[in-house]
């Protein structure tokens, strides 16, 4: 009869174990325990990872996706030539700071991993993080800001039904060529 008890007491304890699995169980392997092998993918390639979605969402589009659809907006050869050139920049900033944002994570991570952080050591260190990450935002952004003004009033809209943000709402007005 006891025995029976402490099963099912056993029982009761590891299904509670297992209903209270945290969302996190598994990412304790992670390389950098902040960010998935797909943001650091992003990160080491430079790609937006949703940082510029005020822009985009706004009626900004971005160079990347410009060019990927240059064929259905009908750019011209100069246009395309300006496009992937504020690619290019917008590449040669962001893979560096991308980058500076992997080595700052890992630092971190390491700090938390060896017992070495203090109040101190992760005031400075998250401090340095949000700056890179308020760079590396700004950088994807301002290349939004920097697209619009190669576009006509014609590709932006069309650009806008192409990505699927089309709506009954009049366009915003952008300063346009």
């Amino acid at each position: 009869m006891k025995s029976a008890a402490a099963a099912l007491g056993l029982v009761a304890l590891l299904s509670g174990t297992a209903l209270a699995q945290s969302p996190y169980a598994g990412m304790q392997s992670r390389a950098i325990k902040a960010l998935s092998n797909e943001q650091v993918a992003d990160l080491k390639a430079g790609r937006g990872m949703g940082l510029a979605l005020p822009a985009e969402l706004n009626g900004y589009p971005g160079p990347s996706h410009v060019l990927e659809l240059a064929d259905k907006l009908e750019l011209s050869a100069d246009q395309k030539d300006r496009i992937k050139q504020l690619f290019d920049s917008m590449k040669a900033e962001s893979v560096p700071l991308g980058e500076k944002l992997l080595a700052q994570e890992i630092a971190l991570n390491q700090q938390f991993a060896e017992r070495t952080v203090t109040a101190e050591s992760l005031k400075a260190a998250t401090a340095q993080i949000g700056i890179t990450q308020a760079e590396l935002r700004n950088t994807h952004l301002k290349y939004h800001l920097q697209t619009v003004q190669i576009l006509s009033a014609n590709q932006m809209l069309r650009y806008s039904m192409l990505r699927g943000y089309a709506s009954d709402a009049p366009m915003q007005h952008h300063h346009m060529q």
